[in-house]
């Protein structure tokens, strides 16, 4: 698991020199297999590792996090530095950040990272990174610490945006209703938006806030039954 952790993580934090790597390694076996099978139609071979270059630039990211989150040890990190670079991703500037993993067996092991090459996991078309000073979840192979998946929707800062994302159709259902308070159709949309909120997020939530939707709920309850 070491050396395949190694791998990926040059795959992933090396883009460039992996790219070049992929295309001449590709090249190259299509030459050589060509010339021993005495025939061209292995020369596709040169093909298939110009794509297999392409695609690890933008997923190299992906199978490794995918990687270590299904072999990896679970453990914590923090950002302690963050600075932007002359590079951009997106019209957005790319980041470099340094941050310091405390391992399951209780070491502190420096590692760094940027916006391109951070293994965020679950896959998702975004690139979620944690606040400086902000404790986060991840996960590495140990012998080769320095190579590490941020588990986001296990951290802090990731159920926070979970909540937020859910948050949105009852905000929406709440701003319907204010509209046209009596209107059953939006008291029971926002009745229903409310408890499917509450039912994945309560344990998660400040108890004032949960009694506060409750009892919002209750009375909008109350009303329907004496219309």
């Amino acid at each position: 698991m070491v050396v395949l952790s190694s791998v990926l993580y040059f795959l992933s934090h090396h883009p460039l020199w992996s790219f070049l790597l992929i295309l001449f390694g590709g090249i190259g076996l299509g030459v050589l297999v060509s010339v021993w099978r005495a025939g061209s139609g292995w020369a596709w071979l040169s093909l298939g590792g110009l794509l297999l270059a392409q695609a690890n630039i933008f997923t190299g990211s992906f199978l490794n996090a995918a990687f270590l989150n299904a072999y990896g040890t679970r453990g914590t990190a923090v950002i302690v530095q963050s600075s932007p670079t002359s590079s951009t991703l997106n019209d957005n500037p790319v980041w470099e950040y340094a941050a310091v993993l405390r391992t399951a067996d209780g070491r502190d092991v420096k590692f760094d990272f940027d916006t391109m090459s951070a293994s965020t996991y679950p896959i998702r078309n975004a690139i979620l990174i944690p606040p400086k000073g902000e404790t986060f979840v991840v996960k590495y192979v140990p012998g080769f610490e320095r190579n590490v998946a941020i588990l986001v929707d296990e951290s802090d800062y990731g159920k926070a945006r979970l909540i937020a994302q859910d948050r949105e159709p009852v905000e929406r259902a709440r701003a319907q209703l204010a509209v046209s308070p009596d209107n059953p159709e939006f008291i029971a949309e926002y009745r229903q938006a409310v408890q499917v909120f509450l039912d994945k997020h309560r344990n998660q939530l400040d108890p004032a806030q949960v009694q506060s939707l409750q009892q919002r709920v209750d009375q909008l309850q109350v009303k329907t039954q004496r219309h």
